[in-house]
């Protein structure tokens, strides 16, 4: 083996594909293989001319890797990174890094007592401006977070829906896309201790939710709302804000707002509201457009596979762990059952 770190790619699907693609983009790292029983990846990695291997059984049997990124299907993310912490081998799965709190708790169990580095995919963390925005929230230029505002709506086209699991419970915007949200919301904001939540499948009548509404309590005695639909056709998401992937359109517009007791920071323009001179709602107040430090301004996806290197080599820890992947699960859990039972949920520590 060469001096480059070789990451094997199991699951060779959209998000699998464009994983390769940042690999691509980091020097020390190199692409080992694809791990995919489907002809279709495997027709792939002939045409890319990377080694292919129906299973990670049969790759650990014939080939040496530093380090797995999962992206296989949810259901077997668990069954998956146990054989990679059984060879001793980092993995870096996708979100969520379990389809249930239950199969999370094992798994991270497991890689603590093998002493395993074991990673979530929840790449937004690694974004330039929410590196940004966390500096500027833990050196107190907001003050104390008061209150926190996400919005997370857009339009999936119906033949999204064509695939019968799309529309069956678990597979809602909640669990695919608020997840990010809410991973994102925790890292800036802190931990969450109670959820209030609703939900709606007015729309298109399918199993599965298409909208809902969020009330969050965190421990710092901050609160916060978050409203997210798959059915408005509006600008304020992650996605056609942040101008994080080409496959969306961007907007101007902004999808986060944190409010603090010195100052408010919209995101992810990273405009930093303050009053000139003395704070009251009859001073004048301007927004100010913060930089992104040249170091940051790197593909999110780019800079996950740098920190996962620096991880296998041992020289830093996971910015986003198992346990993060874990405790963000937890609370798309509880969004679940606090809009099941409409009462609030708490969550212990």
């Amino acid at each position: 083996m060469n001096d480059k770190l070789h990451i094997a790619i199991a699951g060779a699907g959209l998000i699998g594909r464009r994983h390769i693609e940042a690999i691509d983009g980091v020097e020390a790292v190199m692409v080992a293989c694809i791990v995919d029983p489907s002809q279709d990846a495997q027709g792939y990695a002939k045409q890319i001319d990377i080694p292919w291997f129906p299973s990670l059984t049969e790759m650990f049997t014939r080939s040496e890797v530093h380090g797995v990124i999962l992206a296989t299907p949810n259901q077997v993310h668990v069954e998956n990174a146990l054989e990679c912490i059984a060879h001793r081998c980092p993995v870096l799965v996708e979100k969520p890094i379990a389809s249930n709190v239950a199969d999370a708790e094992i798994l991270v169990q497991a890689a603590q007592t093998a002493g395993v580095p074991l990673l979530t995919g929840h790449h937004r963390r690694h974004n330039g401006l929410i590196k940004k925005a966390k500096r500027l929230i833990e050196d107190g230029t907001l003050g104390s977070i008061v209150s926190v505002q996400g919005t997370c709506w857009f339009h999936k086209p119906d033949d999204y829906f064509d695939v019968d699991w799309r529309r069956e419970p678990g597979a809602g915007p909640v669990f695919i896309n608020l997840i990010h949200d809410i991973d994102l919301l925790r890292h800036l904001c802190g931990d969450i201790v109670s959820i209030q939540a609703l939900e709606s499948s007015a729309v298109r009548g399918y199993s599965v939710e298409d909208t809902a509404a969020v009330l969050l309590r965190f421990r710092n005695g901050a609160l916060g709302t978050i409203n997210i639909s798959d059915t408005v056709v509006a600008p304020w998401s992650w996605e056609l804000t942040a101008s994080e992937n080409p496959a969306y359109p961007e907007t101007s517009e902004s999808c986060y707002m944190i409010g603090g007791t010195r100052a408010s920071l919209s995101l992810p323009h990273l405009t930093l509201w303050q009053h000139e001179g003395q704070r009251s709602w009859w001073s004048p107040i301007s927004g100010t457009k913060i930089a992104v430090d040249p170091d940051d301004k790197v593909d999110p996806l780019i800079a996950q596979i740098q920190q996962f290197a620096a991880v296998i080599r041992g020289e830093q820890p996971p910015l986003v762990s198992g346990e993060d992947g874990l405790e963000t699960l937890r609370i798309i859990e509880a969004v679940k059952q606090a809009a099941l039972s409409g009462e609030t949920v708490k969550l212990e520590t």
